[in-house]
């Protein structure tokens, strides 16, 4: 077991996350070492920061052969993994919450989306992608019963906000909102606020920049 170093930075927890979804495909392509160079290629960045994130979980290797690939997937996954699976509920099952669902649950993590929650008569009581969709009404009583820790959120954007007190009330732990409206939790709940919207217009702006100065 690592012994797990406290305080890891944001950005470098976003990287190992990465990291380790490389290192996966390398490995079932039969690739048994990879050196901090290769691994910082693939992801845009220095292999400095490579092993400066690797050293913030203290995790050294032989770099005379590079990184042994199933042992840094099994260090990273003891430094990101929880101990046993993590139950998420996904608020809002449109095409977007569908999606989501869908690809998340074909990646084998411990991390596992099992139920969903929305108020349209025609999800409710039905299983989308082998996930079953209660009525919101019920929200806080199926958190305690299906031992739920996480959400999605994934609803309207103007229903959003709407959503913040029941989860709260529920006792979930971690938020990941995929509306437009940044949501705001007391401390004690973790919430990433992921704005499409504004990430298109992030890169389209960038776009905008190369084209003027080509």
């Amino acid at each position: 077991m690592a012994n797990i170093p406290t305080g890891i930075p944001e950005k470098t927890i976003e990287r190992l996350s990465e990291y380790r979804r490389t290192l996966l495909k390398c490995s079932k392509q039969g690739i048994t070492h990879i050196f901090s160079h290769v691994l910082a290629g693939i992801h845009g960045i220095t292999a400095v920061q490579v092993r400066r994130d690797l050293m913030l979980i203290g995790f050294s290797s032989d770099t005379k052969k590079g990184y042994d690939v199933q042992v840094l997937i099994d260090y990273i996954g003891q430094i990101l993994d929880s101990p046993t699976n993590v139950n998420i509920a996904v608020l809002g099952m449109g095409h977007l919450g569908q999606a989501i669902t869908k690809y998340f649950n074909s990646k084998g993590l411990k991390l596992k989306i099992t139920a969903a929650f929305d108020i349209d008569p025609q999800k409710v009581g039905q299983e989308i992608d082998g996930v079953p969709c209660y009525h919101m009404d019920h929200f806080e009583e199926k958190v305690e019963e299906l031992d739920l820790s996480m959400v999605v959120v994934s609803s309207p954007t103007k229903v959003a906000p709407t959503l913040v007190l029941p989860i709260i009330n529920a006792g979930i732990k971690g938020v990941l909102n995929f509306t437009s409206t940044p949501l705001n939790f007391p401390q004690g709940i973790v919430v990433e606020n992921f704005d499409i919207t504004t990430l298109l217009e992030k890169v389209a702006y960038f776009v905008k920049e190369s084209d003027s100065n080509a």
